[in-house]
């Protein structure tokens, strides 16, 4: 089926703004990315404002991919189509001449064009100056044909080959639902046969000149394609054992390697994807404690100590932001809640003060410079109270995970800087994580840490601004107070140096943790048993009755999720519960809008103890919600076996499937299930295959200097390479056991990278593999 996704709807505006990010996974074959703008409406369907398609072409024309505003164009029903058609072709030549024969098979997941939600499809072929077509499968997006349709051509060039879908219509003309085409080449060479995408009416892209606004685009392809998980078996263990080794002897493994030429551009996706392949194996904690050592080692000013974007930091804040989201809204929502709520104006800065606004909305009167800045004041110690607060009494509900990291990394420099006037150095690398990469900016971007569903107004922007700086000093435990610019928050001083001793005593607690478990376990330490990943209200389908008056119908339930099982009772506050283990669930996915003439619904096929196969059907408000539920269920199911490889879109109404037609309600799935979540979060599932082939690629920018660093020049004198400082043992002096060690290293290394050379060269010959995102442009 195709991918959907939507932003936050932004109210009551002409000049609406996102600022979100979200990564699709689309099929090699993709043709087009097409985004719709749309005005939301709280009663019926929401209106179409225009759209934005951009071609596979267009996307992939700049390397660094699109960034700028584009026209929205008017939607016309031709041009919207999706679904796949399945084909086999065949050309013949005989006495009278070439005969084609088109075997159309079926179609799936065509566009509804009826008010049924289905559509009444039919093909139609042309070849030669000849047409015919199939007969007509009434209501249903899943026909199947198995029809063979022959048209014969006179000698002569040969011609491309064509075959549209429309659905028919008794009133009135034919609705378009897509084509596919074949050049003559292709039916001369390699004939098709198998599934193929449709596609829309060749025709420009009618451009509106503005007149139905644009939208700022930043779009960016990557492609890669995934091999079987036995390929990459070698390299995973190569990744696996260098954490094992000791850290500051490394210089050719693949982590070193990749220290040294992952970009700044990249190093941000590199360090999600290294923590989450050892986040799935149980290892997090030896990877960021060999990248904390590597780091730590080659620092000599601690001032600078984990201040630039290195591998090691943006691991650290990736590891965060992966484990430690729940805990971040535990501490934060409340207050961030609060300061949406109340919309206080705020500001200390005299430049930038607006007495008038000031007056509007928190004095009687007319207000002065210092009449502001004390009310500011006062809210700004209010909002950091509680804040601090939030902060120093959290160590109980921060994961262990992240308490055995900060672990750590503490013992790790206070080992490297013991000496006294180094004493604050051991707490300003935790706090300088937590406090200036976690806490400060999900106060200053709450949308962006899913702390709100929308972003804050200019006003608000304000407040959280000035309380993200705060909350900066004291991470930075008031070192630099009154040494920058800004010194009209001088002000706020005393507050924060008087919370710097309680971020202190917070820390020691923090890394009290007893015992000597890693930080990170396996997959399903990120889902909990005990915790709720998500909970709300949800239209959730009655079992069925006997009678025909509420077979289909909805009651609204309020549900919760956890790591251990999806509940739900007729309130928020109620005792009877009935719920579905979480271990039970086999596949989580949409449903087409005809098979209850509702939008927004979405199933969870869950297996008894006897093997049976059951079904839940729920609907939620809108596609946003949806996809946030899609997700969560697919994160809490992930670590579950014996998936379905495929399953019914529709239900089962009338004695068939609305989808596909079949008669039995045991039938086989006519539609591919999706294992991956919908949105781009934190909460991606664990793909150890993905994972490892975007390290592969991204190995092969420093395959070539690996081999002359250390297996061209096989006469290295230990001698020469310690008096000029650069040769691979620089670090080590002349031991020659150790610069065996990386040769050794270095060509194992060579040999796996060169094995999965083979193994792509191989797998795309044979078209196989599965697909994946690629790694960032370089």
């Amino acid at each position: 089926m195709g991918r959907e996704w939507g932003t936050a709807t932004v109210w009551r505006s002409l000049s609406p703004f996102w600022g979100e990010e979200y990564t699709v996974h689309l099929p090699l074959d993709f043709h087009h990315l097409a985004l719709y703008v749309l005005d939301e409406d709280t009663v019926g369907h929401d209106d179409v404002i225009g759209k934005i398609s951009l071609s596979k072409e267009a996307i992939t024309a700049d390397p660094r991919g699109i960034d700028s505003w584009i026209n929205l164009s008017p939607v016309h029903p031709d041009a919207e189509v999706q679904g796949e058609i399945c084909l086999a072709v065949q050309v013949q030549e005989d006495a009278h001449g070439r005969c084609l024969r088109c075997h159309v098979l079926q179609a799936r997941d065509l566009a509804p064009r009826d008010i049924s939600g289905t559509s009444d499809p039919f093909a139609r072929v042309f070849w030669g100056g000849q047409s015919a077509e199939t007969s007509t499968i009434k209501k249903t997006r899943f026909p199947h044909w198995n029809e063979v349709l022959e048209l014969r051509a006179t000698p002569g060039a040969l011609t491309p080959l064509r075959v549209e879908l429309w659905d028919w219509d008794m009133v009135g003309k034919n609705d378009f639902l897509g084509m596919v085409e074949f050049p003559p080449q292709t039916l001369q060479q390699k004939p098709p046969s198998g599934w193929f995408r449709l596609l829309p009416l060749s025709s420009a892209e009618e451009d509106s000149g503005g007149s139905l606004g644009a939208l700022r685009l930043k779009v960016r392809l990557s492609e890669d394609r995934v091999l079987p998980s036995g390929r990459y078996q070698p390299l995973r263990a190569l990744l696996l054992d260098a954490v094992r080794a000791p850290a500051e002897e490394d210089t050719a493994s693949p982590l070193a390697v990749l220290e040294e030429v992952a970009s700044g551009d990249c190093r941000g996706d590199l360090a999600t994807t290294l923590v989450k392949l050892f986040l799935g194996q149980g290892l997090a904690g030896p990877l960021l404690g060999y990248l904390t050592r590597r780091e730590v080692a080659r620092t000599t000013d601690p001032n600078t100590l984990f201040r630039s974007n290195s591998l090691a930091s943006k691991s650290m804040e990736q590891f965060m932001k992966l484990v430690g989201m729940r805990y971040l809204h535990e501490v934060l929502k409340p207050v961030v809640s609060r300061i949406f709520e109340e919309k206080k104006y705020v500001e200390l800065d005299p430049c930038k003060m607006d007495l008038g606004r000031a007056r509007r909305i928190s004095f009687k009167g007319a207000p002065s410079e210092d009449q502001v800045r004390e009310s500011s004041l006062g809210l700004l110690t209010g909002y950091l109270g509680a804040i601090v607060d939030a902060i120093v009494g959290s160590v109980g509900c921060c994961p262990p995970a992240m308490r055995h990291a900060f672990k750590q990394l503490r013992l790790c420099v206070a080992e490297r800087f013991p000496q006294a006037e180094h004493q604050d150095v051991k707490y300003l690398a935790v706090s300088g994580f937590l406090f200036l990469r976690f806490f400060a900016p999900a106060i200053l971007t709450p949308k962006l840490f899913d702390l709100r569903d929308q972003h804050a107004d200019p006003q608000t922007s304000r407040s959280l601004l000035l309380l993200a700086k705060a909350v900066q000093s004291i991470g930075n435990l008031g070192q630099q107070l009154g040494q920058g610019k800004e010194l009209w928050m001088a002000p706020l001083h005393p507050f924060l140096l008087q919370s710097v001793s309680r971020v202190r005593a917070f820390l020691d607690q923090l890394v009290d943790v007893d015992g000597d478990e890693e930080a990170g376990g396996p997959v399903r330490a990120l889902v909990p048993p005990s915790v709720t990943l998500r909970e709300g209200y949800l239209q959730k389908r009655k079992e069925e009755p006997a009678g025909l008056a509420t077979r289909f119908a909805f009651k609204k339930r309020y549900f919760w999720l956890s790591g251990e099982e999806l509940a739900c009772a007729k309130g928020p506050e109620g005792q009877e519960r009935s719920s579905i283990p979480v271990s039970h669930i086999r596949a989580v996915e949409r449903v087409d809008e005809g098979a209850f003439q509702l939008p927004h619904v979405m199933q969870v096929v869950t297996q008894d103890g006897a093997g049976a196969l059951h079904t839940t059907y729920l609907q939620c408000k809108n596609v946003n919600e949806l996809n946030q539920w899609l997700s969560a269920l697919r994160k809490a199911s992930a670590p579950n076996q014996d998936k379905l490889a495929a399953c019914h879109p529709g239900a089962f109404r009338g004695g068939r499937w609305t989808c596909c037609l079949q008669a039995e309600r045991p039938a086989a799935g006519c539609s591919r299930t999706h294992s991956a979540i919908t949105l781009g979060d934190w909460s991606d599932p664990l793909d150890p295959d993905a994972e490892t082939q975007m390290v592969y690629r991204q190995l092969l920018l420093g395959r070539d200097q690996l081999r002359m660093k250390f297996l061209e020049d096989s006469s290295l004198d230990p001698d020469l390479e310690e008096d000029t400082g650069r040769g691979p043992s620089a670090t080590l002096g002349t031991c020659p056991e150790v610069l065996a060690r990386q040769r050794a290293a270095a060509a194992r290394l060579l040999e796996v990278l060169e094995d999965l050379d083979h193994a792509h060269e191989e797998f795309q010959g044979q078209g196989q593999g599965k697909v994946a995102p690629g790694p960032p442009a370089p």
